[in-house]
């Protein structure tokens, strides 16, 4: 055996204090209470859950429903949905909301010939290859050649627009709907007088439709807002700007179309290539203007069609099938005070009867009313049915007015005697 030994332990002694008699009695009545208040408050818990296991299933039985918490939920299109700032700005996202869906856009395609290049070798006994390139068509390709943007004005589909966003004669039309749909269109009419066209949606279906306002009551600075498929690629832009002039004359081209448009609305909204045809609206979501022009090297200067003028158009349309205006038949400049002093001219009113340019543009057309009548070149008309000529009341604004088949009295000045001539007007039809 081992002569190892565990040494001894250590043990300290515990002291356990000493309590007087009287301290140990609260102590322990304190414990008591402790113990007893916990139990209880279990025990009637326990109570009150079997009774109301109870109560529910006496209820249940009766078919009495307890009355559930209500969860309120934020609504997230609440969260989510910009809070206009101003007046103005509600009024302009209510437009365009309201309007976005009758605005569409314009595509215009056709056949191209696809031309092939080839080569031939035009000496065969050459001693070196040498060829030269030919060119021969093989087939034709669908191509888009145009666009534009219009609105419609119907619901079974009738679109107003500008005519040279439709002048093209053999191509095919097509509708690009706002949301996103691509529909066939025929051109109806296209207006003769003005930049202006309808085309026909080629659908069943019953189309939103745009409303009409009055362009007569216009003033500058007025609020507008302008919608159309900018760049032909940005579908239903939206830009706001103010009337920034009325009643002006400009010379616009495009399309193939050299036209002088008169009494037009002038606006800074901004209009670019593709806008042509859309409507200019006012804070009441009513069309005023058809965008038709911008002047090329400025900064935001645009110009509308007033919606006025477009009316009747639309009606005869609908009634007629087609367009047709009163035609007086003659090509003439109105005079202001800047052309009397160049041409030595008796007035500074009237419309000045004068060729055009080009060696065509006569200045009476053949077989119209003015050619019957006996007008001639040089004359000036002063008056057109009881109505002064001039800047501000032109000869193609007061015509507007009457229907082909009326007549009416021309007032003319001819080698400095006026004369009074008896008209039937024709008809010019798109």
């Amino acid at each position: 055996m081992s002569n190892f030994k565990l040494p001894p332990l250590n043990i300290p002694k515990l002291k356990v204090p000493k309590f007087s008699l009287w301290k140990n009695k609260i102590f322990v009545i304190l414990i008591l209470i402790f113990i007893s208040s916990f139990f209880g408050f279990l025990a009637g818990a326990i109570s009150v859950s079997i009774l109301y296991s109870e109560i529910k299933d006496i209820t249940k039985k009766l078919s009495i429903e307890f009355p559930q918490p209500k969860v309120i939920e934020k609504d997230s299109t609440e969260v989510s949905s910009y809070l206009p700032q101003t007046v103005q700005e509600k009024a302009v996202i209510s437009v365009v909301k309201t309007v976005s869906p009758a605005v569409v856009s314009i595509i215009v395609t056709k056949d191209l010939p696809i031309i092939e290049e080839f080569f031939i070798s035009p000496f065969e006994d050459f001693p070196f290859e040498f060829k030269i390139p030919q060119y021969r068509q093989k087939g034709t390709q669908k191509k888009e050649i145009g666009g534009g943007t219009g609105f419609i004005v119907s619901e079974d589909g009738l679109v107003l627009t500008n005519r040279h966003v439709v002048l093209v004669e053999g191509a095919d039309y097509t509708i690009l709907t706002n949301d996103g749909r691509k529909l066939p269109a025929t051109v109806l009419a296209r207006d003769p007088s003005q930049d202006l066209a309808i085309i026909k949606i080629e659908s069943k279906e019953n189309f939103p439709i745009v409303t009409l306002g009055n362009s007569d009551n216009l003033e500058i600075g007025q609020t507008v807002i302008a919608i159309g498929n900018a760049l032909g690629e940005f579908r239903n832009t939206v830009s706001v700007g103010v009337i920034s002039g009325l009643g002006r004359t400009v010379t616009a081209s495009g399309g193939g179309l050299v036209e002088t448009l008169t009494d037009i609305i002038q606006t800074d909204a901004a209009i670019n290539r593709g806008n042509s045809g859309g409507p200019l609206l006012n804070l009441k979501g009513k069309v005023i203007g058809v965008n038709t022009a911008l002047a090329l090297g400025a900064e935001n200067i645009g110009f509308a069609i007033p919606i006025n003028k477009a009316k009747k158009d639309i009606e005869q349309v609908k009634t007629l099938g087609k367009i047709v205006y009163p035609f007086l038949g003659v090509r003439y400049v109105i005079i202001t005070d800047e052309i009397q002093r160049e041409n030595n001219l008796p007035v500074n009113y009237g419309a000045w009867i004068i060729r055009g340019g080009s060696a065509g543009d006569a200045a009476i057309f053949p077989g119209s009313a003015a050619e019957k009548i006996g007008l001639k070149e040089g004359d000036i008309i002063l008056e057109f049915n009881g109505e002064k000529i001039t800047t501000e009341n032109n000869l193609a604004k007061i015509i507007m007015k009457y229907n082909p088949g009326d007549e009416i009295s021309l007032k003319i000045l001819r080698d400095s005697k006026e004369m009074i001539f008896q008209v039937t007007l024709g008809e010019k039809s798109g």
